[in-house]
């Protein structure tokens, strides 16, 4: 995220160099020194904790001497450390949140000559969202602690009860892009900075700027499945809470993947709003309406039946739709709208090469899209079997895709929408040549001054511009051996 900042990956050791502030170190590792999250890493003080992880598996079958029960010793020692940890980055996070909400947006709010409400989801997020749902589940973590056996402690459960309430980091991280361009516009205002830096003196906050304290989100969405893998490690498969841990780490490994994966697609928005402001001629609502992900896009002869023809189009399979268009005869690179295709109840049918009784032609590597309701079908053919297989394959990732969207909630804002069309209309301005405007010598301008004894035939030809000499003779002249 910044130059200042370290990179490491799990299993890495951190020697730590300044420990000062209480969230984010000073380290080294690799050769190379930076910032990073305390909360990423664990302490090794214990000097105990074997250097084998095979020596942490419980004992079977004829452990002799007491080992099994050493091992198990161990084992519920480094559990208690781990549950310890998890707890405590949570209190540290909940209060880190609350400072956020009550130090910055609160104070934000009494200024309504500086900020707007808008500019503040802007900036926040909904980090209140957050804010009140992991404050619910703080508690629930707390209730499940055993305090005089913390190593029979079950806070998988409590994971599998709340994965659902993470998925709203989802917004969060999909919006920090927009809430750091928003902080970077305002830092160049000495008011803003002032009064930033007001807020986090009478919160009493480390000195770290905004940007930074609204980074840990999301780097919190992703310490998740390091700190349950943890957990699973030294839980014994007879714990009655090994199932749990188990199934929450795949829990909250898909809550990341589901992120990262609405955060490509929002990203992709853009370029789809790109894509259809560069198609000459477009009809109907915009593609973003319904659609956020091109799934497949190649070359398909459209058959038709009125007239009986076959048509060359470029076909783009989106999520809930299908856009043909027209190549244009010159220039191959503009396409031109044709049409598109409602995927919503279709069925997508193999046409076997053979003759056609409908169209009465001949098709291959064809097949149908027909809709059971209207009775609305169109055919199209490939020029390959290859080509033909992919694009049915497409078409039966473009129905999980939908699916997969509707158990998710996946959607876009009509905000998100309006804004990747507006940027996509402002690069297409932008991109387009200038108009022409009229020759200098058509202007009305004051005409230069002359000196009286120039005679009046060479003013005049002095006042005209200069011409390029024709080719037209030039080119008839080499056309002349096909004069027969």
């Amino acid at each position: 995220m910044d130059d200042q900042e370290l990179g490491f990956q799990a299993g890495d050791v951190v020697e730590v160099m300044d420990a000062t502030h209480r969230e984010w170190w000073w380290g080294r590792v690799a050769g190379g020194e930076g910032w990073f999250p305390a909360g990423f890493v664990r302490l090794r003080v214990n000097q105990d904790e074997p250097a084998d992880d095979e020596a942490l598996r419980a004992g079977v079958g004829g452990a002799e001497d007491g080992t099994a029960g050493a091992q198990s010793s161990v084992r519920d020692q480094m559990r208690t450390n781990v549950i310890r940890e998890i707890l405590s980055t949570e209190r540290d996070y909940i209060k880190h949140l609350r400072d956020i909400c009550e130090g910055y947006i609160r104070q934000c709010r009494k200024r309504a000559d500086m900020f707007s409400e808008e500019q503040l989801r802007t900036i926040f997020g909904n980090i209140e969202d957050i804010y009140r749902c992991h404050a619910a589940f703080v508690k629930a973590l707390e209730q499940r602690f055993n305090r005089e056996h913390p190593h029979l402690s079950e806070l998988g459960a409590c994971f599998l009860e709340h994965q659902a309430h993470f998925q709203i980091y989802s917004d969060y991280c999909n919006n920090h892009p927009d809430a750091c361009a928003e902080l970077s516009r305002l830092a160049r205002l000495s008011k803003y900075t002032y009064f930033f830096e007001a807020c986090r003196l009478l919160q009493r906050m480390i000195d770290i700027s905004l940007d930074g304290f609204l980074l840990t989100p999301v780097q919190k969405i992703c310490q998740y499945p390091l700190q349950l893998a943890e957990l699973l490690k030294y839980t014994h498969p007879q714990h009655r809470d090994f199932k749990d841990v188990e199934a929450a780490l795949d829990a909250m490994k898909k809550v990341a993947r589901l992120i990262n994966e609405r955060k490509r697609r929002l990203e992709n928005i853009d370029k789809i709003a790109q894509w259809q402001s560069s198609v000459e001629g477009w009809e109907g609502e915009d593609l973003l309406a319904r659609s956020s992900e091109l799934i497949h896009s190649g070359e398909l002869a459209l058959v038709t039946l009125v007239p009986a023809k076959s048509q060359q189009r470029v076909f783009f399979l989106f999520d809930h739709q299908l856009i043909y268009c027209k190549k244009d005869l010159l220039r191959r690179d503009v396409l031109y709208y044709k049409g598109r295709v409602d995927l919503g109840g279709l069925e997508v049918e193999d046409v076997e090469d053979c003759k056609d009784r409908d169209l009465h032609v001949s098709v291959k590597n064809a097949f149908r899209l027909r809709c059971s309701a209207t009775g609305e079908s169109h055919l199209l053919c490939a020029r390959k079997p290859e080509q033909k297989q992919r694009w049915l394959q497409a078409f039966a990732r473009e129905r999980q895709q939908v699916r997969l969207d509707q158990e998710t909630g996946f959607s876009i804002t009509e905000l998100q929408r309006r804004q990747a069309m507006l940027k996509a209309n402002k690069l297409q301005a932008a991109g387009k040549p200038k108009a022409l405007g009229r020759p200098y010598y058509l202007m009305r301008q004051k005409p230069p001054a002359l000196p009286a004894s120039v005679p009046q035939p060479q003013v005049l030809v002095l006042a005209e511009p200069k011409r390029k000499p024709s080719t037209f003779w030039h080119s008839l002249s080499r056309l002349a051996p096909f004069r027969k």
